[in-house]
């Protein structure tokens, strides 16, 4: 008993010294520090866009200008990790391209030090976008309309809403909500990937697409049944394969490795 008790006496003040020592680290980790980017160019209408960001947020806004509006939002624990967090804006003739750097994740320690960036991107609604890259977050595509526009995300949420385009929207892991409050009679494909994960369809119901989906480990909930045409079907997996409200030029196309998929009549 007594060798028991001077062993305890003995750590006490060790585990006492490590508990203050992880308190002071929580105290300084609350801190977030921030700094705010914001500049304004001028781009031709169909100007292609590239944006490239590691963890944070990509929205892209499509407008009636010939300008692009940058504005993002650096965010990190530490001054010195702050600072390392670089954006490079490349403008040339018909294109522009933004590069985001973080510096090296620390290989020790209870949190994440890199640091976040959340771009609000404004573009001509015409404007190609090349590339939208983000490693974990959220992407937010809304209102554009021109030839394609392209989106890769890691981990975390996208949402495309009123796109006109040709949309290429591909997920590793989280979920996608892809949205039309009308519909226009136009060429053009949204076409999502998603290997882990759900994704949602709110179509307005006048609207008429041919709608492929294939939920190759997971079920499809289709609002459409009644107003679909569907094409016959031996593919393993659950798939979908209608002409809906005729077909009309426009394409709906998703496909899930596991998750589920779920098409919703919007009404107005």
């Amino acid at each position: 008993m007594r060798s028991l008790l001077n062993k305890r006496l003995k750590f006490g003040p060790i585990v006492v010294t490590l508990l203050l020592s992880l308190a002071g680290c929580g105290s300084e980790s609350d801190r977030v520090l921030e700094e705010t980017f914001e500049h304004l160019y001028t781009v031709e209408p169909t100007a292609n866009i590239t944006v490239q960001n590691g963890d944070g947020a990509i929205f892209v806004y499509g407008s009636n200008t010939n300008e692009m509006r940058v504005r993002a939002i650096k965010r990190a624990y530490r001054r010195s990790r702050l600072t390392q967090i670089t954006i490079d804006v490349s403008t040339k003739p018909g294109s522009v391209s933004i590069t985001t750097k973080f510096p090296p994740r620390p290989k020790w320690g209870l949190f994440d030090r890199s640091g976040t960036v959340d771009y609000t991107v404004v573009v001509p609604a015409t404007a190609n976008i090349s590339g939208l890259d983000l490693n974990a977050g959220e992407i937010l595509v809304d209102g554009l309309r021109g030839a394609t526009t392209h989106a890769r995300l890691g981990e975390g949420r996208v949402f495309a809403r009123n796109c006109f385009t040709n949309l290429n929207l591909g997920i590793r892991r989280g979920n996608l909500i892809l949205s039309y409050d009308w519909w226009e009679e136009s060429t053009f494909t949204a076409e999502v990937n998603l290997a882990q994960g759900n994704a949602w369809a709110y179509l307005p119901v006048g609207g008429a697409f041919h709608l492929l989906a294939k939920a190759v480990h997971g079920e499809i909930f289709n609002d459409f049944e009644n107003r679909a045409v569907a094409k016959p079907s031996t593919a393993r997996g659950t798939k979908v394969d209608a002409l809906v409200n005729g077909g009309g030029e426009a394409t709906i196309k998703f496909r899930l490795r596991e998750g589920n998929i779920k098409i919703v009549e919007a009404r107005p």
